[in-house]
């Protein structure tokens, strides 16, 4: 059985950083897609969703062009990451580590 990890998205930009890290140049941003749908009593409802989005510069990946509020489309895998709160209290977050980003007008 052949397995898959893959995740697309096309939205807007949010907060974007940058990190130097052994060397090599880190970009973590935030992206955020819509879901528009009518509610069971026929009034439209938008759901935004945010994405953190890990994006190791190179292999054609560039993040210099990525500014808050515009279009991205990003190709990557999912990560899943377990960790510890201050209160001890377990947390799970979920991040996409980028394969492939493109700019694009929103």
């Amino acid at each position: 059985m052949e397995q898959l990890n893959r995740i697309e998205l096309r939205g807007t930009i949010g907060a974007v950083r940058f990190f130097d890290v052994g060397g090599k140049r880190l970009c973590r941003f935030s992206v955020a897609t819509n879901h528009a749908y009518n509610s069971t009593n026929g009034m439209p409802v938008v759901e935004t969703t945010w994405h953190q989005i890990v994006a190791w510069e190179g292999k054609g990946i560039e993040t210099e062009s990525l500014k808050k509020g515009g279009g991205v489309e990003v190709t990557g895998r999912l990560r899943q990451m377990s960790y510890a709160a201050a209160d001890g209290s377990q947390r799970t977050s979920y991040e996409v580590i980028a394969s492939k980003v493109k700019p694009i007008e929103p």
